[in-house]
Protein backbone atom coordinates (compact mmCIF):
# COMPACT_ATOMS: atom_id res chain seq x y z
CA UNK A 1 0.00 0.00 0.00
CA UNK A 2 1.52 3.27 -1.54
CA UNK A 3 1.89 6.07 1.27
CA UNK A 4 0.05 8.78 -0.39
CA UNK A 5 -3.08 6.07 -0.84
CA UNK A 6 -2.71 5.37 2.67
CA UNK A 7 -2.69 8.86 3.45
CA UNK A 8 -5.78 9.38 1.22
CA UNK A 9 -7.65 6.71 3.13
CA UNK A 10 -7.23 8.67 6.32
CA UNK A 11 -8.60 11.86 5.19
CA UNK A 12 -11.75 10.19 4.29
CA UNK A 13 -12.54 8.23 7.47
CA UNK A 14 -15.33 9.94 9.35
CA UNK A 15 -16.05 6.92 12.01
CA UNK A 16 -13.65 5.61 14.27
CA UNK A 17 -15.05 1.92 12.77
CA UNK A 18 -13.14 3.05 9.38
CA UNK A 19 -9.76 4.47 11.04
CA UNK A 20 -9.98 0.76 13.37
CA UNK A 21 -10.65 -1.23 9.87
CA UNK A 22 -7.88 0.44 8.17
CA UNK A 23 -5.52 -0.28 11.12
CA UNK A 24 -6.47 -4.19 11.18
CA UNK A 25 -5.45 -4.18 7.81
CA UNK A 26 -2.10 -2.89 7.64
CA UNK A 27 -1.36 -5.30 10.88
CA UNK A 28 -3.12 -8.57 8.95
CA UNK A 29 -1.04 -7.86 5.78
CA UNK A 30 2.24 -7.01 7.53
CA UNK A 31 2.07 -3.53 6.32
CA UNK A 32 2.42 -1.78 9.34
CA UNK A 33 5.92 -1.22 8.49
CA UNK A 34 3.92 2.17 6.71
CA UNK A 35 3.53 3.73 10.07
CA UNK A 36 7.19 4.40 10.18
CA UNK A 37 6.29 6.79 7.74
CA UNK A 38 5.61 10.20 9.34
CA UNK A 39 2.82 11.90 7.59
CA UNK A 40 0.39 8.70 7.88
CA UNK A 41 1.66 8.12 11.10
CA UNK A 42 1.05 11.03 12.61
CA UNK A 43 -2.39 11.79 10.80
CA UNK A 44 -3.23 8.50 12.32
CA UNK A 45 -2.33 9.31 16.07
CA UNK A 46 -4.09 13.00 15.23
CA UNK A 47 -7.53 10.85 14.28
CA UNK A 48 -7.54 8.79 17.37
CA UNK A 49 -6.54 11.80 19.73
CA UNK A 50 -8.52 14.69 18.23
CA UNK A 51 -10.96 13.84 15.75
CA UNK A 52 -12.34 10.16 17.27
CA UNK A 53 -11.20 11.02 21.35
CA UNK A 54 -9.76 7.63 21.48
CA UNK A 55 -7.02 8.21 23.30
CA UNK A 56 -6.49 4.39 24.35
CA UNK A 57 -6.29 3.66 20.77
CA UNK A 58 -3.41 6.41 19.85
CA UNK A 59 -1.43 5.83 23.32
CA UNK A 60 -1.52 2.10 21.69
CA UNK A 61 -0.96 2.72 18.26
CA UNK A 62 2.11 5.29 19.92
CA UNK A 63 3.43 2.23 21.66
CA UNK A 64 4.51 0.37 18.12
CA UNK A 65 6.29 2.76 16.53
CA UNK A 66 9.79 1.94 17.09
CA UNK A 67 11.33 5.36 16.67
CA UNK A 68 8.46 8.55 17.44
CA UNK A 69 9.06 11.45 16.10
CA UNK A 70 8.46 15.24 17.71
CA UNK A 71 5.40 15.36 15.29
CA UNK A 72 4.22 11.48 16.94
CA UNK A 73 4.43 13.43 20.62
CA UNK A 74 3.02 16.28 19.67
CA UNK A 75 -0.28 14.00 18.04
CA UNK A 76 -0.67 12.84 21.76
CA UNK A 77 -0.23 15.91 23.56
CA UNK A 78 -2.66 17.90 21.28
CA UNK A 79 -5.40 15.29 21.95
CA UNK A 80 -4.76 14.91 25.95
CA UNK A 81 -4.70 18.87 26.56
CA UNK A 82 -8.64 18.43 25.20
CA UNK A 83 -9.40 15.37 26.86
CA UNK A 84 -10.37 14.88 30.44
CA UNK A 85 -7.19 14.12 32.07
CA UNK A 86 -5.11 16.93 30.79
CA UNK A 87 -2.36 16.86 33.85
CA UNK A 88 -1.43 13.53 31.66
CA UNK A 89 0.15 15.59 29.13
CA UNK A 90 3.28 16.44 31.82
CA UNK A 91 3.85 12.47 32.42
CA UNK A 92 4.22 12.11 28.68
CA UNK A 93 6.23 15.86 28.49
CA UNK A 94 8.71 13.91 31.31
CA UNK A 95 9.11 10.83 29.23
CA UNK A 96 10.04 12.94 25.76
CA UNK A 97 13.03 14.64 28.44
CA UNK A 98 14.16 11.56 29.62
CA UNK A 99 14.07 10.00 26.23
CA UNK A 100 16.02 12.82 24.75
CA UNK A 101 13.50 13.07 22.14
CA UNK A 102 13.16 16.74 20.46
CA UNK A 103 11.00 18.83 22.14
CA UNK A 104 10.04 22.25 19.45
CA UNK A 105 7.84 25.20 20.38
CA UNK A 106 4.56 23.03 19.30
CA UNK A 107 5.44 20.62 22.38
CA UNK A 108 5.81 23.75 24.51
CA UNK A 109 2.56 25.29 23.64
CA UNK A 110 0.43 21.78 24.23
CA UNK A 111 2.05 21.36 28.00
CA UNK A 112 1.22 25.19 28.57
CA UNK A 113 -2.36 24.37 27.63
CA UNK A 114 -2.38 21.51 29.66
CA UNK A 115 -0.69 23.53 32.74
CA UNK A 116 -3.36 26.11 31.85
CA UNK A 117 -6.32 23.57 31.89
CA UNK A 118 -5.15 22.67 35.51
CA UNK A 119 -3.45 25.86 36.57
CA UNK A 120 -0.44 23.91 37.42
CA UNK A 121 1.66 27.13 38.09
CA UNK A 122 4.75 25.12 39.35
CA UNK A 123 4.69 22.79 36.11
CA UNK A 124 4.37 26.43 33.83
CA UNK A 125 7.54 27.80 35.56
CA UNK A 126 9.94 24.64 34.83
CA UNK A 127 8.14 24.82 30.68
CA UNK A 128 9.30 28.82 30.82
CA UNK A 129 12.72 28.04 31.52
CA UNK A 130 12.86 25.42 29.09
CA UNK A 131 11.32 27.89 26.70
CA UNK A 132 14.11 30.32 27.19
CA UNK A 133 17.26 27.46 27.47
CA UNK A 134 15.48 26.24 23.81
CA UNK A 135 15.00 29.83 22.43
CA UNK A 136 11.74 29.54 21.89
CA UNK A 137 11.05 32.88 23.44
CA UNK A 138 10.42 34.41 19.94
CA UNK A 139 7.83 32.25 19.20
CA UNK A 140 4.35 34.63 19.50
CA UNK A 141 1.95 31.65 19.75
CA UNK A 142 3.70 30.30 22.66
CA UNK A 143 4.71 33.41 24.45
CA UNK A 144 0.69 34.41 24.16
CA UNK A 145 0.03 30.63 25.68
CA UNK A 146 2.24 31.28 28.46
CA UNK A 147 1.10 34.68 28.80
CA UNK A 148 -2.22 33.04 29.01
CA UNK A 149 -1.25 30.52 31.24
CA UNK A 150 -0.19 33.18 33.87
CA UNK A 151 -3.19 35.47 33.58
CA UNK A 152 -5.43 32.59 34.24
CA UNK A 153 -3.86 31.35 37.30
CA UNK A 154 -4.02 35.15 38.61
CA UNK A 155 0.08 35.52 38.68
CA UNK A 156 -0.78 39.01 36.63
CA UNK A 157 3.06 40.10 37.25
CA UNK A 158 4.39 36.84 35.26
CA UNK A 159 2.12 37.78 32.81
CA UNK A 160 2.57 41.22 31.95
CA UNK A 161 6.22 40.30 32.45
CA UNK A 162 6.01 37.94 29.05
CA UNK A 163 4.07 40.31 27.71
CA UNK A 164 6.87 43.14 28.31
CA UNK A 165 9.73 41.00 26.84
CA UNK A 166 7.73 39.35 23.97
CA UNK A 167 9.83 40.03 20.92
CA UNK A 168 6.57 39.81 18.79
CA UNK A 169 3.13 40.28 19.67
CA UNK A 170 -0.11 39.11 17.90
CA UNK A 171 -3.88 40.50 18.94
CA UNK A 172 -3.97 37.06 20.61
CA UNK A 173 -1.17 38.53 23.06
CA UNK A 174 -3.06 41.71 23.40
CA UNK A 175 -6.27 39.78 24.55
CA UNK A 176 -4.62 37.45 26.93
CA UNK A 177 -3.06 40.30 28.82
CA UNK A 178 -6.14 42.53 28.64
CA UNK A 179 -8.73 39.79 29.64
CA UNK A 180 -6.26 38.61 32.28
CA UNK A 181 -5.89 42.25 34.44
CA UNK A 182 -9.88 42.43 33.53
CA UNK A 183 -10.38 39.32 35.12
CA UNK A 184 -7.34 39.62 38.18
CA UNK A 185 -8.85 42.69 39.81
CA UNK A 186 -7.00 45.10 37.36
CA UNK A 187 -9.67 46.11 35.59
CA UNK A 188 -8.15 49.76 35.43
CA UNK A 189 -5.05 48.32 33.73
CA UNK A 190 -6.82 46.35 31.19
CA UNK A 191 -9.13 49.72 30.24
CA UNK A 192 -5.81 51.43 29.87
CA UNK A 193 -3.83 48.46 27.84
CA UNK A 194 -7.37 48.44 25.63
CA UNK A 195 -6.81 51.90 24.73
CA UNK A 196 -3.44 51.21 24.03
CA UNK A 197 -3.64 48.27 21.49
CA UNK A 198 -4.91 50.72 17.92
CA UNK A 199 -2.16 53.25 18.91
CA UNK A 200 0.47 50.39 18.90
CA UNK A 201 -1.20 49.33 14.99
CA UNK A 202 -3.86 46.41 16.12
CA UNK A 203 -6.90 46.23 15.47
CA UNK A 204 -9.71 44.83 18.08
CA UNK A 205 -11.86 41.54 17.73
CA UNK A 206 -14.40 40.34 19.30
CA UNK A 207 -12.48 38.78 22.15
CA UNK A 208 -10.49 42.27 22.70
CA UNK A 209 -14.05 43.94 22.95
CA UNK A 210 -15.21 41.54 25.52
CA UNK A 211 -12.20 41.90 27.82
CA UNK A 212 -12.91 46.17 27.32
CA UNK A 213 -16.24 45.43 28.23
CA UNK A 214 -15.71 43.57 31.22
CA UNK A 215 -13.07 46.08 32.65
CA UNK A 216 -15.89 48.64 31.93
CA UNK A 217 -18.72 46.90 33.68
CA UNK A 218 -16.51 46.40 36.79
CA UNK A 219 -15.38 50.25 36.55
CA UNK A 220 -18.55 51.39 35.99
CA UNK A 221 -16.52 53.33 33.38
CA UNK A 222 -19.86 53.97 31.18
CA UNK A 223 -18.42 56.82 28.82
CA UNK A 224 -15.45 54.31 27.91
CA UNK A 225 -18.06 51.39 27.64
CA UNK A 226 -20.32 53.72 25.36
CA UNK A 227 -17.10 54.19 22.87
CA UNK A 228 -16.63 50.55 22.47
CA UNK A 229 -19.83 49.58 21.77
CA UNK A 230 -19.55 52.24 19.11
CA UNK A 231 -16.36 50.56 17.63
CA UNK A 232 -18.69 47.20 18.12
CA UNK A 233 -21.03 48.69 15.60
CA UNK A 234 -19.00 50.14 13.21
CA UNK A 235 -17.01 47.09 12.51
CA UNK A 236 -20.53 44.92 12.70
CA UNK A 237 -19.40 42.95 15.57
CA UNK A 238 -22.61 42.84 17.12
CA UNK A 239 -23.61 39.88 14.76
CA UNK A 240 -21.16 38.04 17.96
CA UNK A 241 -23.84 36.81 20.81
CA UNK A 242 -21.35 37.00 23.35
CA UNK A 243 -20.59 40.45 22.57
CA UNK A 244 -24.00 41.59 22.69
CA UNK A 245 -24.49 39.36 26.05
CA UNK A 246 -21.47 41.08 27.50
CA UNK A 247 -22.71 44.92 25.89
CA UNK A 248 -25.83 44.60 27.97
CA UNK A 249 -23.61 43.20 30.85
CA UNK A 250 -21.64 46.38 31.03
CA UNK A 251 -24.61 48.78 30.41
CA UNK A 252 -26.07 47.11 33.35
CA UNK A 253 -23.23 47.24 35.47
CA UNK A 254 -22.81 50.96 34.95
CA UNK A 255 -26.33 51.53 35.92
CA UNK A 256 -28.08 52.36 32.47
CA UNK A 257 -30.31 49.14 32.80
CA UNK A 258 -32.57 51.15 29.83
CA UNK A 259 -29.60 50.59 27.73
CA UNK A 260 -28.97 47.49 28.81
CA UNK A 261 -33.39 46.53 27.60
CA UNK A 262 -32.68 48.87 24.62
CA UNK A 263 -29.31 46.44 23.08
CA UNK A 264 -31.58 43.06 24.19
CA UNK A 265 -34.53 43.96 22.11
CA UNK A 266 -32.61 44.99 19.31
CA UNK A 267 -30.09 42.25 18.61
CA UNK A 268 -29.61 41.25 15.14
CA UNK A 269 -28.49 37.56 16.27
CA UNK A 270 -30.08 35.18 18.48
CA UNK A 271 -30.49 35.69 21.64
CA UNK A 272 -29.32 32.77 23.75
CA UNK A 273 -30.21 31.53 27.79
CA UNK A 274 -26.89 33.47 28.53
CA UNK A 275 -28.86 36.50 26.98
CA UNK A 276 -32.31 36.12 28.66
CA UNK A 277 -30.73 35.23 32.10
CA UNK A 278 -28.20 38.47 31.96
CA UNK A 279 -30.94 40.82 31.14
CA UNK A 280 -33.17 39.20 33.64
CA UNK A 281 -30.38 39.44 36.24
CA UNK A 282 -29.95 43.11 35.53
CA UNK A 283 -33.08 44.26 36.07
CA UNK A 284 -32.92 42.28 39.51
CA UNK A 285 -29.66 44.08 40.19
CA UNK A 286 -31.84 47.64 39.78
CA UNK A 287 -34.81 46.37 41.91
CA UNK A 288 -36.94 46.21 39.02
CA UNK A 289 -38.49 42.88 39.83
CA UNK A 290 -42.11 43.53 38.13
CA UNK A 291 -40.08 43.27 34.63
CA UNK A 292 -37.73 40.63 35.63
CA UNK A 293 -40.35 38.63 36.28
CA UNK A 294 -42.09 39.39 33.19
CA UNK A 295 -38.98 38.58 31.33
CA UNK A 296 -38.71 35.17 32.89
CA UNK A 297 -42.23 34.39 32.29
CA UNK A 298 -41.67 35.48 28.56
CA UNK A 299 -39.01 32.61 28.78
CA UNK A 300 -40.51 28.75 27.41
CA UNK A 301 -41.46 27.40 24.17
CA UNK A 302 -42.86 30.56 22.60
CA UNK A 303 -39.10 32.10 22.39
CA UNK A 304 -37.68 28.57 22.16
CA UNK A 305 -35.62 28.82 25.47
CA UNK A 306 -36.61 26.63 28.58
CA UNK A 307 -35.17 28.70 31.66
CA UNK A 308 -32.29 27.18 33.52
CA UNK A 309 -30.90 27.07 37.19
CA UNK A 310 -29.94 30.69 36.88
CA UNK A 311 -32.85 31.96 35.09
CA UNK A 312 -34.59 30.64 38.55
CA UNK A 313 -31.69 32.57 40.84
CA UNK A 314 -32.09 35.46 38.88
CA UNK A 315 -36.08 34.71 39.16
CA UNK A 316 -35.32 34.80 42.94
CA UNK A 317 -33.01 37.67 43.58
CA UNK A 318 -35.74 39.72 41.04
CA UNK A 319 -38.56 38.61 43.90
CA UNK A 320 -35.92 39.09 47.19
CA UNK A 321 -37.45 42.42 47.96
CA UNK A 322 -40.96 42.02 47.64
CA UNK A 323 -40.50 37.86 48.71
CA UNK A 324 -41.86 36.35 52.06
CA UNK A 325 -38.69 36.67 53.56
CA UNK A 326 -37.67 40.05 53.26
CA UNK A 327 -41.22 41.31 53.62
CA UNK A 328 -40.73 39.89 57.18
CA UNK A 329 -37.26 41.12 57.33
CA UNK A 330 -38.76 44.23 56.62
CA UNK A 331 -41.28 43.39 59.58
CA UNK A 332 -39.01 42.60 62.15
CA UNK A 333 -40.53 39.46 62.10
CA UNK A 334 -36.99 37.21 61.72
CA UNK A 335 -38.07 34.43 63.56
CA UNK A 336 -41.01 33.37 61.03
CA UNK A 337 -38.52 34.11 58.01
CA UNK A 338 -36.21 31.94 59.75
CA UNK A 339 -38.92 29.39 60.04
CA UNK A 340 -40.04 29.76 56.12
CA UNK A 341 -36.74 29.34 55.34
CA UNK A 342 -35.74 26.13 57.65
CA UNK A 343 -39.08 24.36 56.48
CA UNK A 344 -38.86 25.28 52.62
CA UNK A 345 -39.63 21.71 50.58
CA UNK A 346 -36.15 22.63 48.52
CA UNK A 347 -32.86 23.62 49.83
CA UNK A 348 -32.53 26.89 50.13
CA UNK A 349 -29.75 28.92 48.92
CA UNK A 350 -27.53 31.22 50.43
CA UNK A 351 -29.18 34.11 48.74
CA UNK A 352 -32.30 33.92 51.10
CA UNK A 353 -29.85 32.85 54.10
CA UNK A 354 -28.17 36.22 53.44
CA UNK A 355 -31.20 38.24 53.19
CA UNK A 356 -32.01 37.60 56.59
CA UNK A 357 -28.56 37.92 58.10
CA UNK A 358 -28.94 41.60 56.46
CA UNK A 359 -32.29 41.96 58.40
CA UNK A 360 -30.82 40.59 61.88
CA UNK A 361 -28.38 43.59 61.65
CA UNK A 362 -31.05 45.74 60.98
CA UNK A 363 -32.56 44.54 64.36
CA UNK A 364 -29.53 44.06 65.81
CA UNK A 365 -30.68 40.55 66.27
CA UNK A 366 -27.27 38.68 68.02
CA UNK A 367 -29.11 35.27 68.45
CA UNK A 368 -30.58 34.94 64.93
CA UNK A 369 -27.52 36.48 63.45
CA UNK A 370 -25.62 33.39 65.05
CA UNK A 371 -27.87 30.63 63.86
CA UNK A 372 -27.79 31.98 60.47
CA UNK A 373 -24.23 32.32 60.35
CA UNK A 374 -23.78 29.22 60.84
CA UNK A 375 -26.25 27.81 58.46
CA UNK A 376 -24.08 30.04 55.85
CA UNK A 377 -20.78 27.87 57.44
CA UNK A 378 -22.74 24.49 57.33
CA UNK A 379 -23.73 25.24 53.59
CA UNK A 380 -19.29 26.21 52.97
CA UNK A 381 -19.93 29.95 52.53
CA UNK A 382 -16.26 31.59 52.75
CA UNK A 383 -17.91 35.24 52.17
CA UNK A 384 -15.91 37.44 54.32
CA UNK A 385 -19.65 39.72 53.95
CA UNK A 386 -20.94 36.72 56.45
CA UNK A 387 -18.01 37.57 58.96
CA UNK A 388 -18.01 40.97 59.01
CA UNK A 389 -21.95 41.54 59.32
CA UNK A 390 -21.90 39.44 62.39
CA UNK A 391 -19.07 40.88 63.71
CA UNK A 392 -20.92 43.94 62.71
CA UNK A 393 -23.79 43.15 65.05
CA UNK A 394 -21.44 41.90 67.93
CA UNK A 395 -19.79 45.58 67.72
CA UNK A 396 -23.28 47.57 67.58
CA UNK A 397 -23.85 45.76 71.05
CA UNK A 398 -20.29 46.49 71.75
CA UNK A 399 -19.68 43.00 72.28
CA UNK A 400 -16.32 43.51 71.22
CA UNK A 401 -15.14 40.14 72.60
CA UNK A 402 -16.96 38.84 70.75
CA UNK A 403 -15.67 41.11 67.67
CA UNK A 404 -12.37 39.64 68.57
CA UNK A 405 -13.24 35.95 68.40
CA UNK A 406 -15.28 36.24 65.44
CA UNK A 407 -11.60 37.76 63.71
CA UNK A 408 -10.03 34.63 64.91
CA UNK A 409 -12.34 32.67 63.34
CA UNK A 410 -11.57 34.32 59.95
CA UNK A 411 -7.88 34.08 60.65
CA UNK A 412 -8.27 30.12 61.15
CA UNK A 413 -10.66 29.89 57.89
CA UNK A 414 -8.35 32.05 55.45
CA UNK A 415 -10.89 34.75 55.24
CA UNK A 416 -9.43 38.06 54.63
CA UNK A 417 -11.32 40.95 54.97
CA UNK A 418 -11.57 43.23 51.73
CA UNK A 419 -10.43 46.75 52.06
CA UNK A 420 -13.41 48.48 50.93
CA UNK A 421 -12.79 50.87 47.89
CA UNK A 422 -15.05 53.08 45.79
CA UNK A 423 -14.42 53.85 41.71
CA UNK A 424 -15.42 56.88 39.83
CA UNK A 425 -15.08 57.68 36.14
CA UNK A 426 -14.22 61.21 34.79
CA UNK A 427 -13.21 62.49 31.59
CA UNK A 428 -12.15 59.25 30.84
CA UNK A 429 -10.10 58.78 33.89
CA UNK A 430 -10.76 56.12 36.43
CA UNK A 431 -10.41 57.24 39.95
CA UNK A 432 -10.12 55.02 42.79
CA UNK A 433 -10.19 55.95 46.59
CA UNK A 434 -9.91 53.98 49.36
CA UNK A 435 -11.22 55.08 52.67
CA UNK A 436 -9.60 57.43 54.38
CA UNK A 437 -7.70 58.32 51.34
CA UNK A 438 -5.07 61.00 51.39
CA UNK A 439 -3.73 60.30 48.00
CA UNK A 440 -5.64 61.83 45.70
CA UNK A 441 -4.21 64.76 43.82
CA UNK A 442 -7.10 65.89 44.52
CA UNK A 443 -7.06 65.62 48.23
CA UNK A 444 -7.63 69.12 49.63
CA UNK A 445 -10.17 70.20 47.11
CA UNK A 446 -12.14 66.61 48.44
CA UNK A 447 -12.32 67.44 51.76
CA UNK A 448 -12.86 71.01 51.00
CA UNK A 449 -16.12 69.84 49.69
CA UNK A 450 -17.15 67.14 52.64
CA UNK A 451 -16.61 70.09 55.04
CA UNK A 452 -19.19 71.73 52.95
CA UNK A 453 -21.02 69.44 52.62
CA UNK A 454 -21.55 68.52 56.38
CA UNK A 455 -21.88 72.51 57.24
CA UNK A 456 -25.06 72.37 55.04
CA UNK A 457 -26.77 69.06 56.11
CA UNK A 458 -26.70 69.98 59.94
CA UNK A 459 -29.48 72.59 58.78
CA UNK A 460 -31.10 69.63 57.72
CA UNK A 461 -30.94 68.17 61.00
CA UNK A 462 -28.53 65.61 60.31
CA UNK A 463 -26.40 63.94 62.95
CA UNK A 464 -23.79 61.29 62.52
CA UNK A 465 -24.64 57.46 62.26
CA UNK A 466 -22.13 56.53 65.19
CA UNK A 467 -23.29 53.05 65.33
CA UNK A 468 -22.31 51.77 61.81
CA UNK A 469 -18.50 52.57 63.20
CA UNK A 470 -18.01 49.30 64.58
CA UNK A 471 -14.55 49.87 66.26
CA UNK A 472 -14.35 50.65 70.31
CA UNK A 473 -13.37 54.18 70.01
CA UNK A 474 -14.93 57.88 70.60
CA UNK A 475 -17.55 59.19 69.12
CA UNK A 476 -16.00 62.29 67.98
CA UNK A 477 -13.33 59.73 66.23
CA UNK A 478 -16.16 57.47 65.07
CA UNK A 479 -17.52 60.66 63.46
CA UNK A 480 -14.51 61.55 61.42
CA UNK A 481 -14.07 57.97 60.49
CA UNK A 482 -17.42 58.47 58.25
CA UNK A 483 -16.74 60.89 56.80
CA UNK A 484 -13.21 58.89 55.82
CA UNK A 485 -15.80 56.44 53.66
CA UNK A 486 -14.55 55.62 50.26
CA UNK A 487 -17.69 56.56 48.84
CA UNK A 488 -18.45 59.69 50.69
CA UNK A 489 -14.67 60.55 48.55
CA UNK A 490 -15.83 59.17 44.71
CA UNK A 491 -18.98 61.39 45.55
CA UNK A 492 -17.81 64.39 46.93
CA UNK A 493 -15.43 64.38 43.84
CA UNK A 494 -18.01 63.75 41.72
CA UNK A 495 -19.31 67.15 42.77
CA UNK A 496 -16.04 68.55 42.70
CA UNK A 497 -15.60 67.71 38.40
CA UNK A 498 -18.52 66.99 37.12
CA UNK A 499 -19.60 69.51 34.23
CA UNK A 500 -22.94 68.42 33.40
CA UNK A 501 -24.85 68.67 36.18
CA UNK A 502 -27.89 66.71 34.28
CA UNK A 503 -25.53 63.37 34.38
CA UNK A 504 -26.11 61.31 37.32
CA UNK A 505 -22.56 61.06 39.47
CA UNK A 506 -21.52 57.24 39.57
CA UNK A 507 -19.92 55.73 41.71
CA UNK A 508 -18.93 51.85 42.36
CA UNK A 509 -18.79 50.69 46.01
CA UNK A 510 -16.49 47.56 46.02
CA UNK A 511 -18.93 46.57 49.61
CA UNK A 512 -22.02 47.01 50.83
CA UNK A 513 -23.08 50.74 51.61
CA UNK A 514 -23.18 51.45 54.91
CA UNK A 515 -26.00 52.76 56.30
CA UNK A 516 -24.30 56.74 57.41
CA UNK A 517 -23.08 56.95 53.29
CA UNK A 518 -26.58 55.74 52.10
CA UNK A 519 -28.06 58.64 54.81
CA UNK A 520 -25.55 60.81 53.75
CA UNK A 521 -25.94 60.40 49.92
CA UNK A 522 -29.47 60.89 49.98
CA UNK A 523 -29.51 64.44 51.22
CA UNK A 524 -26.41 65.59 48.58
CA UNK A 525 -29.01 64.13 46.44
CA UNK A 526 -31.79 66.71 47.63
CA UNK A 527 -29.08 69.32 48.74
CA UNK A 528 -26.86 69.95 45.26
CA UNK A 529 -30.33 68.51 43.17
CA UNK A 530 -27.99 65.77 41.49
CA UNK A 531 -28.92 62.36 40.90
CA UNK A 532 -25.96 59.69 42.44
CA UNK A 533 -25.82 56.33 41.26
CA UNK A 534 -23.90 54.15 43.39
CA UNK A 535 -23.38 50.23 42.49
CA UNK A 536 -22.48 48.10 45.69
CA UNK A 537 -21.86 44.63 46.27
CA UNK A 538 -25.67 43.40 46.61
CA UNK A 539 -27.50 45.91 44.21
CA UNK A 540 -27.75 49.41 42.70
CA UNK A 541 -29.13 52.75 44.79
CA UNK A 542 -30.49 55.60 42.79
CA UNK A 543 -30.47 58.58 45.13
CA UNK A 544 -32.88 61.11 43.94
CA UNK A 545 -34.38 64.49 45.53
CA UNK A 546 -33.22 63.21 48.74
CA UNK A 547 -34.34 59.23 48.23
CA UNK A 548 -33.17 56.09 47.22
CA UNK A 549 -34.62 53.51 44.90
CA UNK A 550 -34.13 50.73 47.14
CA UNK A 551 -36.66 52.11 49.75
CA UNK A 552 -34.14 52.20 52.55
CA UNK A 553 -33.35 48.42 52.85
CA UNK A 554 -30.59 46.60 51.21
Amino acid sequence: MASSLLESLLSKCTALSHLNQIQSLLITTGQFKFLNICPPRSKLLELYSLTFNHLNFASRTFSQIPNPSTNDWNAILRGLIIGPSPSDAFLWYRSMLRGSYRIDALTCSFVLKACARVLALSDSLQLHSHVVRKGFSADALLGTTLLDLYAKAGDIGSAQKVFDEMAKRDIASWNALISGLAQGEKPDEALGLFKRIEIDGFKPNEITVLGGLSACSQLGAFKEGDKIYDYIRSERLDGNVQVCNAVIDMYAKCGFVDKAYSVFQTMSCDKSLVTWNTMIMAFAMHGDGDKALQLFHQMGPSVRMEPDEVSYLAAICACNHAGVVDLLGRAGRLQQAYYVIDSMPMLPDMVLWQTLLGACKTYKNVDMAEMVTRKLVEMGSTSDGNFVLLSNIYAAHERWADVGRIRDVMKSKDVRKTPGFSYIEEKGVIHKFYNADKAHKHCKQIHGKLEEIRFKMKEFGYAAETSFVLHDIGDEEKENALYQHSEKLAVAFGLICAEDEARPIQVIKNLRICGDCHVVIKLISKMYNREIIVRDRVRFHRFKDGTCSCRDYW
